[in-house]
């Protein structure tokens, strides 16, 4: 009769590799608070917590280094009541999940074309808007948007998006990129063929 013997260091070794990849997928990207019938709530004035219903936002709890707030301005606003503002002391400059943000995504089919226009007010800070058509596995750029200009009144930006064959979904990614001041309102996406 054969005896089993068990290699306590590769199943170790396996253990760890196991739990370290479940650990790093279950990361939170980002923080939600979702109710459709809110619709796309541009002008943040349905909030629960601090956190603007029907976003994605890149904050403290879910950005790895950095230190900064995002919270309902009430004081300085375009659109409604309140301006959703990013007060940076520090972050990365890389975007995405890595640097304070937020982010919407709406279904889309190819050839349907979005106008995109937001609001923002912005001090000594540098940020970056993306607009892209994306599916499940990839995506596909659009309008980039990337401004370090020290605004003194609200200031305009829009472009126009058509949506690419084998993309299902239209995004807004949204991210500071060095410390300062970043107020948005009155964001908007909206069809127009």
């Amino acid at each position: 009769m054969k005896k089993l013997t068990i290699n306590y260091r590769f199943v170790s070794v396996a253990l760890t590799i196991v739990v370290s990849c479940i650990w790093v997928g279950c990361a939170q990207m980002s923080e939600s608070i979702m109710d459709e019938s809110l619709g796309i709530n541009g002008s943040f004035e349905h909030a629960k917590n601090g956190i603007p219903y029907n976003w994605l936002l890149y904050t403290p709890n879910t950005v790895e280094k950095g230190d900064f707030d995002i919270f309902l301005d009430t004081l300085v606003f375009k659109d409604g009541r309140q301006s959703l503002k990013f007060s940076v002391r520090e972050c990365s400059s890389a975007g995405g999940r890595y640097s304070p943000g937020l982010a919407k995504e709406f279904a889309a089919k190819p050839g349907e074309k979005y106008q995109v226009s937001f609001w923002y007010f912005n001090q000594r800070s540098e940020f970056i808007a993306k607009v892209r058509g994306v599916s499940a596995f990839k995506g596909e750029d659009g309008p980039v948007f990337k401004s370090d200009d020290t605004t003194d009144e609200w200031t305009k930006y829009e472009s126009e998006y058509t949506i690419p064959e084998k993309m299902n979904a239209l995004r807004l990614d949204i991210n500071i990129l060095q410390p300062g001041n970043f107020w948005i309102d009155d964001i908007r996406i909206e069809r127009i063929q």
